[in-house]
């Protein structure tokens, strides 16, 4: 919540605040794919059901990647994601009041 008072430096308090609630973070999509093996007479590639895996998928640098994960570090990469999804939130909500603080300001001073 925006106080009428609120300084840029008072946002940048609480941005810092926030965003070491919000450690682990990431940002991608977490996806359960199934594909299948090499090798030959598998029952699983056989019946159609194959083989589940996780892979993380993101871009960097422009150019998407595929990073596989395994399943005992779902859990973890999950709630990184779901806090990458608030810190940019947190992002956009910051930017709002330091922008509202420095018109503030500047009306202040004159």
């Amino acid at each position: 919540m925006t106080r009428p008072s609120e300084t840029p430096a008072d946002v940048e308090r609480w941005f810092r605040d926030q965003i070491l609630r919000h450690w682990p973070a990431g940002l991608g999509s977490l996806s359960l794919r199934r594909s299948p093996c090499v090798r030959t007479r598998c029952h699983a590639c056989a019946t159609g059901e194959q083989h589940p895996s996780y892979v993380l998928y993101g871009r960097r640098h422009g150019r998407r990647f595929a990073l596989y994960i395994p399943d005992a570090l779902v859990p973890q990469v999950r709630r990184a994601l779901t806090n990458g999804r608030a810190l940019q939130t947190l992002l956009y909500e910051a930017g709002r009041r330091y922008v509202e603080a420095l018109k503030r300001e500047s009306a202040r001073r004159g």
